[in-house]
């Protein structure tokens, strides 16, 4: 792992859902108007996802009023206060550009049907993601008291030899 890499790492978010393009979202954003702070819901399905790591943005469009909105977000800001899945989407391609041609029914995204079963994997899958990111935080912060430890210890070397006249 490259400086740049451990750097991002820390300003990642780790409480983001496992969401697709076609998943219907709703993503609360945090909005200041003077001196208050509010959380605005924009609902919608997921147009789009692009890029990785701390980059990655995705595109939510939804229909307000007879016109369509799109609002790109970066997946690790801020200023986003949580994103909760709807309902999973079932289609075939990474990004959904023909959707902003349609309107009415041929507009609409068929629901993926899933299984008790495969709801259960999902969940333990899920799981052990969230145990693994906190062994790996564990073992981080294990080495690094290690390493503390290690320069005290070579401290305490240096100051004894220094007070030992040499002979």
């Amino acid at each position: 792992m490259n400086i740049l890499d451990t750097i991002t790492e820390e300003y990642k978010k780790t409480d983001i859902p496992v969401f697709h393009v076609g998943d219907t979202v709703k993503v609360h954003i945090k909005i200041k108007e003077g001196q208050r702070e509010r959380i605005q819901v924009f609902e919608g399905f997921v147009l789009k996802r692009q890029n990785g790591g701390i980059n990655e943005t995705f595109t939510v469009r939804r229909i307000a009023s007879g016109v369509g909105v799109e609002k790109t977000f970066p997946l690790h800001s801020p200023l986003i206060e949580k994103i909760e899945l709807v309902k999973r989407g079932d289609v075939r391609r990474a990004k959904l550009n023909y959707m902003r041609q349609r309107t009415g029914k041929s507009a609409r995204i068929k629901a993926k049907v899933l299984t008790e079963e495969q709801i259960k994997a999902e969940k333990a899958a899920e799981e052990a993601k969230k145990a693994e990111a906190e062994a790996k935080l564990k073992a981080e912060e294990e080495a690094k008291q290690a390493a503390e430890a290690a320069a005290a210890a070579e401290a305490e070397a240096v100051e004894e030899a220094a007070e030992t006249p040499a002979e």
